[in-house]
């Protein structure tokens, strides 16, 4: 990798570069990250893994340019490169000194994520796959919102957990029952498909040392906005400013209280197939608290 990553710095700064040192930074499960510091005192953001799935960090990078295109949304890392491999394995990054989020902070991020959310297009997908974790995004074009999040979402995961880890009859039926019934639950027709971080929990945005929010670790698409703002409620929710922030410029329909726990069964299913364990449960009481 030494080698591929020389040669990429090489690349972008159009003079050989030099690696003084590489520090090792704490972050998911799936990556090695690390803050390279350069001959040119400039320090740049690795993230690396050599067993990579295919188009992975391809993805992630393209998904970055798509979120930069919003200018009054959240700030995002500057993808810098990718490594040369017909496979990619690693994907420099501008590097952003995280900090710790003072007064204000919240109501910043709410207003930017509403403003994301503005950026829109005809249909509800992308017109590439990329990966939520490591599992494969699909994101086939749909016209209508319903059927794109219950065909590319939820039963995407259903087929998966079938093959790749096993469900359990009685949840297979029910998790069927709730796809039937969605289209009472979900009707948001005056909704237009918005420009989704696709992964927002609380670990992967942060100010800078400047209170600029920043997000990363994009799974990028457009969808119904209501599934990232359900994300940031899944482990931990934001401070009450923040919603307050993003209702004020961007309010969702009534209802968004009793909706947000049906876009976050697509990532306990998506849990379950990463790592198995209780996040079967917990997709099924969801889905048994819509059915009874």
């Amino acid at each position: 990798m030494k080698e591929n990553l020389s040669q990429l710095l090489e690349s972008i700064y159009g003079n050989p570069i030099q690696i003084k040192s590489f520090e090792a930074i704490g972050g998911g499960c799936i990556n090695e990250t690390q803050a390279l510091k350069l001959s040119n005192g400039e320090r740049v953001f690795l993230k690396s893994n050599s067993s990579a799935p295919k188009n992975f960090f391809t993805a992630e990078a393209d998904g970055l340019r798509l979120l930069e295109r919003s200018k009054n949304g959240p700030s995002v890392p500057r993808p810098l490169g990718i490594s040369t491999e017909s496979n990619p394995q690693f994907l420099l990054l501008e590097y952003i000194e995280s900090s710790s989020p003072k007064v204000g902070f919240a109501s910043r991020f709410g207003q930017a994520l509403a403003e994301m959310h503005r950026e829109t297009q005809e249909q509800y997908g992308l017109d590439y796959d990329n990966f939520i974790g490591k599992t494969v995004q699909k994101n086939d074009l749909e016209s209508d919102g319903l059927v794109f999040f219950r065909e590319h979402r939820i039963r995407f995961q259903q087929e998966l957990a079938r093959k790749t880890r096993g469900l359990p009859t009685y949840i297979d039926k029910r998790l069927d029952l709730f796809c039937e019934k969605l289209e009472t639950l979900i009707n948001l027709k005056d909704e237009k498909p918005a420009l989704l971080h696709g992964d927002l929990w609380s670990g992967n945005h942060f100010p800078s040392h400047d209170q600029v929010p920043y997000i990363f670790d994009p799974a990028v698409y457009f969808g119904l906005r209501e599934a990232d703002l359900a994300m940031t409620e899944m482990f931990g929710r934001l401070p009450e400013e923040f919603y307050s922030a993003y209702h004020e410029v961007f309010p969702t329909e009534p209802g968004y209280t009793e909706r947000k726990d049906i876009y976050n069964l697509y990532h306990l299913l998506n849990h379950y197939n990463l790592f198995g364990g209780s996040y079967l449960e917990q997709a099924d009481q969801t889905v048994r608290s819509f059915l009874d």
